[in-house]
């Protein structure tokens, strides 16, 4: 234990002097934490999770709290764990509160990453690794998201590094880390954030020649150890839940897998998860594309049989961390294959080395192929000056709202005029941003720093130019394009609106055309109300307030017009967020 501690503090030391280190940092700060609060929830997803967190301060019940006044939490607790903490120091739960734990699992995720690959690697290539990582869209739109699946990916990666320093050792010792990192990962999202990693790590140990049945054993000793601190949790869980608790683990663990839940969730096929992949990695996916048209091509002239023989001959050859990192990407991508229900963000996991290998492929650019990363960053800078440019032609009014038209027209028009309304100041500033690093890159491309400080950087200038502009985009897009544009959208105003209407109580909803198993709620407005949004059906009240959407209306008055008085609220109506249809209120009293 001794040597274990006297380690990592060598370790931190090491770190505390390495200015990759503290620039992955800082970055991670400007791109993750500055503007986590700024725009309101405006989907289903995000304020269902903080309503659990929510249910727990109200409740004092952290163990299974009850939202909408029926559903249990899906997910296993330590995210909501997470989020409720966070917001009890500053005393509510709000979108900022919600979205600190993606944001601080992302940081740390990527702040390890880089100091596994700079030991291993090289700190060039961690750099290159991190920064990728934290600015690709899809990793970054989970880092800035109230989303289970953020902090999931980041307890599986730790859990991944932890367990192959557990290989170099040749499995000797306890992984303590590792099996604290898979229990996080069970307890956010169940026994898949176990399974995983020991599964690539379990193939990289075969593969490297350690005995088959040492593998197993120790494998299944770490994740016995590893699911004795969610076992508390679940046995808690199921004395406060019963059976509807331990249907619903079988529901999202088991049933889901295979294919058999009561319900169609996010049902794709296999080219679903190639996809997303590839629009995840957006703006490298540009430079990988355009590198395409540079390469020099071969014709394969081996037999199949001789080209297997290479490719295993090449995976042997394969330096260990990069097989570790190959064997996350191929094990994790089959296996999130299998399932019909699909998801981009399940595949969160294998982003940290999918970056590895872009990064690889970056440097070798950089000295063979160069012009594919100057198309890139021509193309990156006239994005941002086309950003910048399309905003000062909206804050100009020079968009006529005629130019939308059809259904959406009103919203589109709405979206437009949130740009033509941004007050000067530090925000119109930040809108543009972009536009001042496209022209400082376009006047500076071609010239190199002199100063000691960006000396380090001079090799690797044109990977930087490229990751700098993509760095910007998001910072304008989190900061005031996103935030301008979908606050518009967010159904935060009008939840005000019912809260003075019913400043206190039950408010109820009306929605009939789901399933028991996952019903639909009005999740954003719930959540503004303070988790008061109870089912009409399931409380059968003698007054108050109703929520009922447009389609459902006329089988509310059908099903309850003979006993109770109804009447609609005037100027309460808007586009819900969680069943996209215009919704109203209307007040009842039984008769």
């Amino acid at each position: 234990m001794i040597n274990f501690v006297v380690y990592k503090f060598t370790t931190m030391v090491s770190f505390y002097k390495d200015k990759y280190f503290w620039l992955v940092a800082l970055v991670s700060f400007l791109s993750l934490f500055l503007f986590l609060g700024s725009s309101s929830f405006h989907t289903r997803g995000e304020p269902r999770e903080a309503l659990v967190a929510q249910a727990m301060i109200n409740d004092s019940n952290w163990t299974l709290p009850t939202t909408n006044g029926v559903d249990m939490a899906y997910k296993p607790p330590f995210f909501h764990w997470m989020i409720a903490a966070t917001s009890s120091v500053v005393g509510q739960v709000n979108e900022y509160t919600s979205r600190f734990p993606s944001a601080l699992a992302l940081a740390v995720m990527v702040l390890v990453g880089y100091a596994f690959f700079a030991k291993r690697r090289g700190r060039e290539l961690a750099l290159l690794t991190a920064l990728i990582t934290l600015t690709n869209f899809e990793v970054h739109r989970a880092g800035v998201n109230c989303r289970v699946d953020m902090v999931l990916a980041a307890f599986m990666v730790l859990a991944l590094y932890e367990l192959y320093k557990w290989a170099e050792k040749k499995l000797k010792g306890v992984p303590w880390l590792g099996i604290l990192f898979l229990s996080g990962a069970f307890l956010t999202k169940g026994p898949v954030g176990l399974v995983l990693p020991c599964a690539v790590v379990a193939a990289f140990c075969w593969i490297r020649g350690i005995n088959f049945f040492r593998i197993c054993f120790s494998f299944i000793a770490v994740a016995l150890a590893a699911c004795i601190l969610p076992a508390f949790w679940y046995v808690a869980a199921w004395k406060q839940g019963g059976e509807p608790f331990l249907q619903l683990v079988l529901e999202e663990n088991v049933y889901r897998f295979l294919g058999k839940m009561s319900y169609s969730s996010h049902e794709n096929p296999w080219p679903y998860n190639v996809m997303t992949v590839v629009t995840g990695f957006v703006p490298y996916t540009i430079l990988l594309l355009l590198s395409m048209f540079t390469l020099k091509y071969t014709r394969v002239a081996s037999k199949p049989k001789e080209w297997w023989g290479k490719f295993v001959q090449w995976i042997k050859n394969m330096d260990d961390a990069r097989l570790f990192s190959l064997l996350s990407i191929v094990i994790m991508f089959v296996f999130y294959c299998i399932p019909k229900s699909k998801r981009s963000v399940y595949l969160l996991p294998i982003y940290p080395f999918i970056a590895y290998f872009i990064s690889e492929y970056i440097i070798w650019l950089i000295h063979n192929r160069p012009k594919s990363l100057k198309w890139f960053n021509n193309i990156m800078g006239g994005l941002m000056a086309l950003l910048s440019g399309i905003f000062l032609i909206a804050r100009c009014g020079l968009v006529p709202h005629s130019l939308f038209g059809g259904k959406h027209a009103a919203e589109n028009i709405a979206y437009l005029e949130a740009l033509e309304y941004l007050p000067f100041g530090l925000g119109f500033l930040l809108a543009l941003l972009p536009a001042a690093v496209a022209v400082w890159y376009f006047i500076y491309k071609n010239r190199g720093c002199k100063c000691a400080c960006c000396a380090e950087f001079e090799k690797m200038r044109l990977a930087m130019q490229g990751i700098v502009m993509a760095f910007v985009l998001f910072v304008a897009l989190d900061g005031i394009f996103q935030p301008a544009v979908l606050n518009v959208k967010s159904n935060k105003e009008d939840a005000m609106k019912i809260a003075q209407l019913a400043p206190e109580g039950y408010v109820y909803s009306y929605i009939t055309n789901t399933v028991m198993a996952n019903r639909m709620h009005p999740f954003t407005i719930n959540f503004y109300l303070n988790n008061r949004v109870v089912p009409f059906v399931d409380f059968a009240p003698d007054n108050g307030f109703v929520i009922i959407g447009d389609k459902e209306v006329q089988k509310f008055h059908d099903t309850y017009s003979a006993e109770f008085n109804i009447e609609q609220v005037e100027g309460i109506e808007f586009k819900s967020n969680d069943f996209r249809d215009i919704t109203h209120i209307y007040k009842f009293e039984r008769k």
